[in-house]
């Protein structure tokens, strides 16, 4: 408990840094945001009056408390745009973007770890030096081009699904499943690459470790060896590795919903930025920012389940 605690605390005390640094950036960076709603033909007194009704003539200080005081209870502002809460505009598109970050996070982890064992298992031989040709190709290619080669190949020449045919989650849950599907396999194939690639180097220096000659001494066969001691071991670096991945897909899921037409909350942040409406990208980064912070709490949790001697260590 200790230990968790040790974490919460880390946890929160990163959060009011991000928010701090999140909300400073918006204010310094250039931009009128009255003036942006408002238009360049706007009388200054016009412009004067809309930034007071915004709260943008108080001090920066000021304005984070206050930000960060009703982000606290939930009141993420108004859109400086549209006028109306932000929470409603992101609510309802954020489980689009964080299904698609899911199914992408769980693909990966199905298809890397027993490739990754299995390349390390045949080191050196015809399958593990196919898979290293393969995952440099994948690593190569962005996540958009990939995503722009499965439309092409998968939706448009075998119609396995309509390229921009979004099914909403509200409408038909199974639909919006399979529509994701593709796009879920875009995020995830250079992730699946990478991960293939960690695991087996860290499987193939454990296994070079004195515990696993003593336990081949023991007469444990190669299986009993690999999955009773080195695999434990070797997981325990890729698991970091997997909760920085499921964080980065979640911010790699805005750039394939561009390509494959999907209305996540990219379209909003996209829109958003360029309208310099501060409060809709603030409520979006920290939320991105919250997304990273649980899953490195997870991560250490689950450190501290496979290894309690991290704990100890700390």
């Amino acid at each position: 408990m200790k230990y968790i605690i040790k974490k919460v605390i880390s946890m929160i005390i990163t959060l009011v840094v991000v928010s701090l640094c999140v909300f400073l950036a918006f204010s310094i960076i250039p931009g009128d945001p009255a003036l942006k709603k408002l238009g360049t033909e706007a009388s200054p007194e016009l412009i004067a009056q809309t930034r007071e009704q915004m709260g943008l003539n108080d001090p920066v200080i000021v304005r984070y408390f206050r930000w960060f005081a009703a982000f606290l209870h939930g009141d993420m502002g108004k859109s400086y745009n549209y006028s109306v809460p932000v929470a409603g505009m992101i609510l309802n598109k954020i489980p689009i973007t964080l299904t698609m970050a899911i199914m992408s996070f769980l693909l990966t982890i199905v298809v890397s770890i027993p490739m990754g064992i299995i390349t390390a298992k045949h080191e050196g031989g015809v399958l593990d030096r196919a898979v290293t040709v393969i995952n440099q190709i994948i690593m190569a290619v962005p996540p958009f081009f990939s995503g722009i080669l499965i439309t092409f190949i998968f939706g448009m020449v075998f119609k396995l699904f309509t390229p921009g045919g979004f099914v909403s989650y509200t409408d038909n849950f199974a639909g919006f499943v399979g529509y994701l599907i593709f796009p879920s396999i875009a995020v995830a194939l250079p992730k699946i690459a990478m991960t293939v690639k960690m695991l087996r180097g860290s499987v193939i220096d454990e296994a070079k470790k004195d515990y696993t000659r003593t336990a081949y001494s023991r007469g444990n066969n190669t299986n009993g060896v690999l999955y009773r001691h080195v695999l434990k071991n070797a997981l325990i670096p890729v698991i970091t590795f997997l909760g920085m991945l499921l964080a980065d897909m979640v911010a790699g899921s805005i750039v394939i919903e561009q390509v494959f037409g999907i209305p996540g909350i990219s379209r909003i942040l996209l829109t958003s930025i360029s309208n310099r409406d501060y409060p809709v990208v603030e409520a979006i980064i920290m939320g991105i920012a919250m997304i990273v912070i649980v899953t490195n709490l997870l991560v250490d949790i689950i450190y501290r389940i496979v290894d309690p001697r991290i704990g100890i260590e700390e």
